[in-house]
């Protein structure tokens, strides 16, 4: 009897959430289970168990969709999956469903973000990029690219991977406005060649147009900025594109 009150006074109390999130991956698990991968904005990345999901439940139908931020109930045991008990679509992006290069761009950025956050931990600021992006790909009314390049960015700097552009990351001495950089990725920025420099060369251009930020000034240069947040990517990572 001793033995069976100490396993239950060791069990941890289970906790019931409910929060937004974004689906990334959906993965068959049984017969009719799926294991999804949920990012959140307080609980940050979540692995979960939904039953009979393959079996479309009424609990859930629907709702393990990508790119639509949903709103979802799960039980927290403590363990490395938290059990799904009900999802519905509170925001929905259909039109980016018809767009081949929005909803490319949209399925790129979802997959940085599983690769960037955190398990379980708050990420709120990182989510609303991410969601304010996805809106901006339903929208339509600014290039896909430059999106993709612009909140690629930012969830960078929110999860602390944020590159520096400014001078160098190992004499900290600046680099003139007008002149190209070499970038270390593993080195977190730009390497003078003082200091040895780098093998991956980033215009003066794009450079300038990366540290502004501003989507307007990134749009033409959205392709080489894409190149640098997958630089970081597989730096921090080992993210690839694939």
């Amino acid at each position: 009897m001793a033995h069976r009150v100490a396993r239950r006074s060791a069990r941890k109390i289970a906790r019931t959430i409910t929060t937004d999130a974004l689906v990334v991956r959906n993965v068959p698990y049984g017969e009719s289970d799926v294991i999804a991968t949920l990012l959140t904005p307080h609980e940050g990345k979540v692995s979960a168990i939904v039953r009979g999901a393959r079996k479309g439940t009424k609990r859930t139908f629907g709702a393990l969709e990508p790119m639509h931020t949903i709103r979802i109930t799960y039980e927290d045991k403590g363990t490395e999956l938290v059990t799904v008990k009900e999802a519905r679509v509170v925001h929905a992006r259909t039109r980016m469903l018809a767009d081949l290069d929005a909803l490319e761009a949209g399925g790129l950025l979802l997959r940085w973000a599983r690769h960037m956050f955190p398990a379980k931990t708050d990420e709120r600021d990182a989510f609303a990029t991410l969601e304010g992006a996805l809106d901006a790909l339903d929208g339509r009314e600014s290039d896909p690219r430059a999106v993709l390049a612009s909140a690629g960015l930012a969830l960078l700097s929110h999860v602390g991977w944020g590159v520096e552009l400014a001078r160098c990351v190992t004499c900290g001495t600046p680099c003139p406005e007008d002149a190209s950089a070499q970038l270390d990725a593993d080195k977190g920025g730009i390497v003078c060649r003082r200091c040895g420099g780098a093998r991956v060369l980033i215009r003066a251009d794009a450079r300038r147009a990366a540290i502004d930020g501003s989507m307007s000034v990134i749009a033409p240069h959205a392709k080489a900025i894409v190149a640098l947040v997958e630089a970081a990517m597989a730096a921090h990572a080992g993210f690839r594109d694939t």
